[in-house]
């Protein structure tokens, strides 16, 4: 067998392979049955498979690997390179694996900060969550939207579970303080809760009672027909100052309370559905009544107009009702027509009053007087050519002259 070598190695006659290490050599190990090429070649794969696990290494660290698991693989692989049967540039991969161990040391460094930080942020998460908490019980019971207070305790303590799974690992003396405080606040709310739905309960009990008592007399008026209305508001009245029995108990009781009093005024319609044939007649002749008594609205001597109206009206009361359907149409033209008379007797006596009439000649005269001066003061403007002054009195004097017409109106 030929030597065969290479810058890292040889194979001697005898196939035992040498790795050289700067001038010395050292023998590792041989490759039964193999051309010298072939043995070579194995303890050289053997230093890729070490280069490769230094490589891979160097990867993890750069990717922030956990420092405790980069140190046992550095140590692991410190081990490995000290004198591994392999051929290839051991110096190198050494030196690599010496550089790796520092840094190590400042992955170690940072972490341990970031570990740190990430303990503090905890805490001040996990603050927050039993802050939120605490501020939840310490509400007042009966002002609680419990529906929606449950809903956001609940999601408090998914935040707190999800906070223990994903989030850092807490001091346990920290940890457990702040868990003491969120069960503190979870069990007063749950308390308050229950003591707010056993009074509401209860409550709900007692509507239910009193509700169904108006029901039974409700449906007992059921014989009395129209004649039951009365009553049957009465016990509405009631029903509204009852409270509240429950969503599901209230829409029940109300459908039987409701339906009692369908049936009373349902009589009532039948009732009324006969008056009002009855009274068709009538509305046609109070319709006819009306187109004679809207002439008085031409008529402005309030004597003739009260007589007119005041035959209007004995007409009025002698045809009777009408449908209950038109009563307001008529009733708003006859008001009318008695709008109309009324003004022209308080038009009249406006007019005769003595003391107004005393108070209204005053008031005239003394316009009449400031009449008197505005034209004497216009007329001394005019001489001096102040037509600024002139143009402000003319004005004034036009209102003064509207005012006393409207007076003596």
């Amino acid at each position: 067998m030929s030597d065969q070598s290479t810058p890292w190695g040889r194979v001697d006659d005898d196939g035992t392979v040498y790795v050289r290490e700067g001038d010395a050599e050292r023998a590792v190990g041989q490759y039964p049955d193999a051309t010298p090429e072939e043995a070579l070649a194995y303890f050289t794969r053997k230093f890729v498979e070490l280069e490769g696990q230094v490589t891979l290494l160097e990867q993890r660290i750069l990717k922030g690997a956990p420092a405790g698991d980069v140190a046992k693989a550095l140590k692991h692989l410190g081990e490995s390179v000290a004198e591994p049967n392999a051929v290839g540039d051991l110096a190198s991969l050494r030196a690599r694996v010496e550089k790796l161990g520092g840094t190590v040391g400042e992955l170690t460094e940072k972490q341990s900060e970031e570990a740190r930080e990430a303990v503090q942020q905890g805490l001040v998460e996990r603050e927050a969550i039993v802050a939120a908490a605490e501020k939840l019980a310490a509400q007042d019971p009966a002002r609680v939207q419990w529906k929606q207070a449950s809903a956001e305790l609940d999601g408090l303590f998914q935040q707190w579970q999800r906070h223990q799974q994903d989030g850092p690992r807490l001091p346990k003396g920290e940890s457990n303080e702040l868990w003491k405080r969120f069960r503190a606040a979870r069990s007063t709310i749950e308390t308050h809760r229950k003591a707010f739905f056993a009074e509401l309960d209860s409550a709900h009990k007692d509507a239910r009672t009193r509700k169904q008592s108006l029901v039974e007399k409700a449906e007992s008026l059921a014989s009395r027909g129209a004649a039951g209305i009365p009553d049957y508001r009465n016990l509405l009245d009631d029903w509204k100052r009852a409270g509240r029995a429950g969503k599901k108990a209230d829409d029940a009781l109300w459908a039987r309370f409701k339906a009692a009093g369908d049936v009373l005024y349902q009589a009532k319609a039948e009732i009324d559905a006969v008056e009002d044939e009855e009274f068709r007649g009538n509305l046609d002749l109070k319709l006819e009544l009306l187109t004679e008594a809207e002439k008085i609205l031409e008529v402005d001597d309030r004597v003739k107009a009260k007589e007119l109206l005041l035959g209007v009206q004995r007409r009025w009361d002698v045809i009777g009702k009408v449908p209950r359907d038109s009563i307001r149409t008529v009733e708003d033209r006859l008001r009318k027509v008695e709008t109309h008379v009324r003004k022209l007797d308080e038009d009249h006596w406006n007019r005769s009053d003595p003391e107004k009439q005393a108070r209204s000649e005053g008031f005239a005269a003394l316009l009449g007087a400031a009449i008197d001066k505005l034209e004497s003061d216009i007329a001394d403007a005019k001489k001096r050519g102040d037509a600024k002054k002139q143009a402000s009195l003319e004005e004034e004097l036009a209102s003064r002259r509207a005012l006393l017409g409207a007076v003596k109106n």
